[in-house]
């Protein structure tokens, strides 16, 4: 009986890791590919490594695009959904906003976030965080000089995931090794 109980227990993680995986892998290939603009903000842990905190143009959303209109003081946690689509240079800009989920149109992108708390808020605009923030990188590669760019996959949950980080246009492990040869 014992033995029964504890197969079935087993079986039942291993369907449950199985789906998770299945799942996240179905949603990514499924997913809609975009460029995003960058800004390196910091790049190292103590207890984490070396990582890349990105910040995003689509990160501060003008209040003036929320439909309905909203102020600058949403509670910080509050769930936004924002529309994308592509603009200039290949990167996609925000086309409309709203704490409401809504449906995008065929030539855009909806990607959910959260508000966040952002100190000196001059700029009359909503921190939004999307969950891609972070992007680890191999031990002493976390200090790049350059342009960095994102190429994020965005499934039809909103929810983007990175697929590629870029340096200069080339993908981000390639370019610190030809830096490190320089």
């Amino acid at each position: 009986m014992k033995l029964k109980l504890l197969v079935l227990v087993l079986a039942l993680q291993t369907a449950w890791l199985l789906a998770t995986v299945a799942n996240q892998e179905f949603a990514l290939s499924h997913g809609k590919i975009i460029l995003l603009e960058t800004h390196l903000v910091g790049p190292y842990d103590m207890l984490r490594g070396d990582y890349l905190i990105l910040n995003y143009k689509i990160s501060d959303v003008p209040a003036t695009l929320f439909v309905p209109p909203v102020k600058n003081d949403l509670v910080p946690g509050t769930k936004i959904f924002v529309a994308l689509a592509l603009g200039t240079n290949q990167f996609y800009e925000i086309t409309r906003v709203s704490t409401n989920e809504f449906t995008p149109a065929p030539d855009e992108v909806l990607m959910r976030g959260r508000s966040d708390y952002r100190l000196r808020n001059a700029t009359n605009s909503i921190h939004v965080t999307y969950g891609i923030e972070n992007y680890f990188v191999p031990e002493g590669s976390g200090n790049p000089l350059g342009k960095l760019t994102v190429q994020a996959i965005v499934p039809a949950s909103g929810r983007a995931r990175i697929k590629n980080v870029f340096l200069n246009g080339k993908p981000f492990t390639q370019a610190m090794k030809g830096e490190k040869q320089q």
